[in-house]
């Protein structure tokens, strides 16, 4: 069966124009794909000259076929989720800020290693990977870094 773009009213013809002018890519192809549909290529053809998979190329005109052209905006999903919310991160720079000894442990100076056997145990995280403590203390910029980078070696 041949899928093509139902025919466009005004509106949307204009706002499909507007799109292929501006800046955002995703709004653009998605609207040339539209246009391209409506003026009667098919989607192979259309795939050739968008360098797009058919099976994408069909869901969006399926959703402006559904939707008009809100279907072609798509909102972000922005990533995963974040692992750790910011208290818990803050309290993990506090930790690496924090003389050992001071904690009544047995040793002078932290490890990344250590650093995530200590969040844990202190319940501030469930679990976490020395790597994640680096991110969190890199992206922290806190004076532990800065005077500890060359000990912070996993």
């Amino acid at each position: 069966m041949v899928l093509y773009a139902r025919e466009l009213s005004d509106e949307e013809a204009e706002q499909l124009r507007y799109w292929l002018e501006g800046r955002d890519p995703d709004l653009k192809h998605r609207a040339r794909v539209v246009m391209l549909s409506g003026q009667g290529y098919r989607i192979p053809e259309i795939g050739d000259m968008v360098g797009a998979h058919p099976a994408n190329l069909r869901k969006w005109i399926h959703r402006f076929n559904r939707e008009g052209c809100s279907g072609l905006i798509s909102a972000r999903s922005g990533g995963a989720k974040p692992r750790f919310t910011d208290e818990q991160k803050r309290r993990i720079v506090a930790l690496a800020e924090t003389r050992p000894r001071d904690l009544g442990l047995n040793f002078t100076r932290w490890t990344l290693h250590r650093l995530a056997e200590q969040a844990e145990k202190q319940q501030i995280v469930d679990r976490i990977s020395h790597e994640y403590v680096r991110q969190i203390l890199l992206s922290a910029e806190c004076s532990y870094r800065d005077r500890n980078e060359q000990k912070l070696q996993a």
